[in-house]
């Protein structure tokens, strides 16, 4: 009959939007387990040490679990005995004894097993429920956050990736291996290094004499590339950048959070060009450097250079990147132009020093993680500064700033240095220093340390071996490791205190080779 009402539940719920049960579940845990793991701990002394790296209190669901699993720790590390009584003992003195239940709770855990034979495989169980239970916390943390109009999205996806990356790795185990078959990797690099008659093991960085003391930048490896500002830490890594991406043609990418992707790639123009900077932004070119231009820029297209220019980028973001170019393009290093423009945002710290640490502590792991070398940048403090005479100006492993951890992380840290930016033009053998710059290897856990010079001709923002340069179509001689002899000339002079890229006046160098 019309306007009747009707007692259908279909027809009541139509234009209704669906109940949505998603969350109506109980949190992943496993009580029975939790009890059987807790039991057999109490009855083999050796089981503490099959589980301590897998499981801690909070690991456990049930309070009254936890407390007990505490107390066994405690016992465990102070090298007592672990059983029933010792427990109790524990418990009691803790004041947590009647909140787990008594002894009578105690007594039934231990009874409930009699053997810890399967303690292993319950206390994966265990784990992976504490970690489906973090995630569980983390996802909705950030979907209530996401709900809230006010919150910035950029930041809260920096807090999301920083939060489940420290979730990552609280949780990632690796297990010990036993020796044979990492001697067999061993031999396998040793054997394709004798089939290399340079001795390069790694990547080429096209400077010889570094190479000689490096064998090439290690997979794995974290290397530190340190300097004062205007000694041309960027234009280093910028040759290294060419020689490796466009003359060897090795994959890899460049992190720039100081300069943009058009700066960046002006400066390699002018490096492999030999175009002065000045020129390149005006295009007040002469007919030769235009015929130049056309020849040599066919060196780069084409070269596997991947170039990010993310200001303020974050570790998390960095790893995420990373590993996408890795997988995607077979990427074979990075570098970072520079470690302190970095943050770590998502994470909490008391002052930027334990923030740094953090960036090189990460840094090392993703080196590790995706087998390949890390090159960062980073800056040196005032100390360089203050100190008199040529040694004086000399950097050293202390003067890196903002963080002893730098240093403590790196498996090499280089400093790039120009003592004629001092107006010391001569070492103390008496060896010419004008238009050459000392590569000094401070640290190498892996070999040898010492200076490697090399001709710095900054108009080009170009470092070159001393035996590849050449003035008026004849080379300069030959660059050795300093401690030997060192015949060779400075290059093209740029006018004094001009930056060609425009970043303003620099302090004048005597005439020499400007900086960048």
């Amino acid at each position: 009959m019309a306007g009747q009402t009707t007692n259908n539940p279909k027809r009541k719920a139509q234009g209704k939007a669906p109940v949505d049960n998603t969350y109506g579940h109980l949190q992943p845990q496993a009580p029975d387990v939790e009890r059987a793991v807790l039991g057999a701990l109490m009855i083999d002394k050796d089981a503490y040490a099959v589980v301590c790296e897998l499981l801690y209190p909070e690991s456990f669901y049930e309070p009254r679990n936890q407390m007990v699993y505490a107390a066994i720790r405690d016992l465990s590390m102070a090298e007592k005995p672990v059983d029933v009584l010792t427990v109790t003992e524990r418990l009691a003195r803790d004041g947590n004894l009647e909140k787990v239940g008594g002894p009578v709770y105690i007594s039934e855990l231990s009874s409930r097993v009699a053997s810890s034979a399967n303690i292993e495989y319950h206390a994966h169980i265990i784990a992976q429920k504490f970690l489906a239970r973090q995630l569980i916390s983390f996802a909705s943390v950030i979907e209530t956050k996401a709900f809230d109009e006010t919150s910035d999205i950029e930041e809260l996806m920096q807090e999301a990736e920083g939060s489940l990356f420290e979730l990552s790795q609280r949780n990632m185990k690796k297990d010990y291996t036993q020796i044979d078959p990492v001697i067999k990797n061993a031999m396998d690099v040793i054997q394709k290094a004798a089939e290399n008659k340079d001795g390069l093991t790694g990547v080429p960085t096209g400077y010889h004499k570094l190479d000689d003391i490096t064998s090439g930048w290690q997979p794995s490896d974290l290397v530190i590339i340190a300097g004062r500002p205007a000694m041309g830490k960027t234009s280093f890594a910028l040759s290294m950048a060419k020689n490796i991406a466009a003359d060897f043609k090795v994959p890899m990418a460049f992190f720039s959070l100081e300069m943009s992707n058009v700066q960046l790639v002006n400066r390699l123009i002018s490096n492999c060009c030999e175009i002065q900077g000045s020129k390149i932004l005006n295009g007040q070119l002469q007919p030769d450097e235009w015929e130049r231009l056309d020849k040599r820029i066919n060196g780069l297209l084409g070269a596997p250079l991947y170039v990010d220019d993310t200001p303020g980028l974050s570790v998390f973001e960095l790893r995420t990147k990373a590993r996408r170019l890795v997988r995607e393009h077979g990427v074979k290093i990075i570098m970072i132009d520079y470690l302190q423009l970095m943050n770590a945002n998502g994470m909490r710290f008391s002052s930027r020093q334990e923030e740094v640490s953090t960036i090189s502590r990460s840094l090392k792991g993703l080196a590790k993680e995706l087998d390949i070398p890390i090159l960062a940048l980073s800056q040196l403090n005032r100390g360089v500064e203050s100190r008199e005479g040529l040694e004086g100006k000399r950097p050293q492993l202390s003067d890196l700033r903002e963080s002893g951890a730098i240093e403590q992380d790196a498996d090499m840290v280089l400093f790039v240095h120009r003592p004629e930016y001092y107006h010391i033009f001569q070492d103390d053998h008496g060896r010419d220093l004008h238009g050459m710059a000392q590569i000094i290897i401070a640290k190498h856990r892996k070999g040898a340390t010492g200076d490697v010079l090399l001709t710095f001709r900054g108009e080009y923002t170009r470092f070159e071996n001393p035996e590849d340069t050449r003035i008026g179509g004849s080379p300069t001689g030959g660059g050795e490791i300093l401690g030997s002899k060192i015949n060779g000339s400075d290059g093209p002079m740029m006018p004094d205190g001009y930056d060609p890229f425009g970043g303003g006046m620099i302090p004048p160098a005597d005439n020499g080779p400007m900086p960048f």
